[in-house]
């Protein structure tokens, strides 16, 4: 079947099985996620566009994946894309797309390696949830930021059902340590009824 990859990305226990699935699942993803219609990269690539319309800013577009979520950012105008992901078949495949300045891969049970302020502008672009990066990765991108910097993330039907994910966005906006400039809810996966909401913040 061409679904057994994405009928069991949700249902994932640990970092291990996590970057076990998405490496074997790495040459068929982009075909199985095309098939359900995958339209989260270009909506969270358009949301940032909107607020941050500057093409030479450097992006780091966390858990890159196979380089859909960089294709849908150069599309959007921004030109200059780095990208980190713990899968290294992931990494491979988004190399070939040819739209990364820098890939870095990372040991997926460990913190990933962001050094704070490096960049201004965060993605992570179907990333957060249930089956990927787990509910602190939010805080670390948070925190990794400077003041006035932009994160731009979505978080799928599956993870706004779960406290644990939406309770980080909450908790940073209503402290004041961050404003919600945008939430969007849309298709994430329309062929499989799935939707997401697309977000950018910016750290105060």
């Amino acid at each position: 079947m061409s679904d057994k990859f994405l009928n069991s990305t949700y249902n994932l226990d640990t970092p291990e099985d996590t970057e076990t699935h998405y490496q074997n699942w790495a040459a068929t993803y982009e075909k199985e996620v095309a098939e359900q219609g995958y339209a989260t990269p270009g909506r969270v690539a358009a949301a940032l566009w909107q607020f941050h319309p500057h093409p030479q800013t450097p992006i780091l577009d966390f858990g890159c994946g196979t380089g859909l979520s960089g294709l849908a950012l150069r599309a959007a105008g921004f030109e200059v894309i780095d990208g980190i992901d713990p899968t290294p078949k992931m990494l491979e495949e988004a190399e070939a797309k040819g739209v990364y300045r820098t890939l870095t891969g990372f040991d997926i049970t460990k913190p990933a390696p962001l050094r704070r302020g490096a960049y201004s502008v965060i993605t992570a672009i179907g990333v957060i949830g249930q089956g990927a990066a787990p509910p602190e990765t939010f805080d670390q991108l948070m925190h990794t930021l400077p003041k006035g910097g932009l994160l731009a993330f979505s978080l799928n039907d599956h993870a706004l059902k779960d406290h644990k994910f939406t309770c980080r966005l909450t908790d940073w906006v209503d402290m004041g340590a961050a404003r919600l400039l945008f939430r969007e809810h849309g298709p994430h996966l329309p062929g499989i009824n799935l939707n997401s909401d697309v977000y950018v913040i910016e750290k105060a």
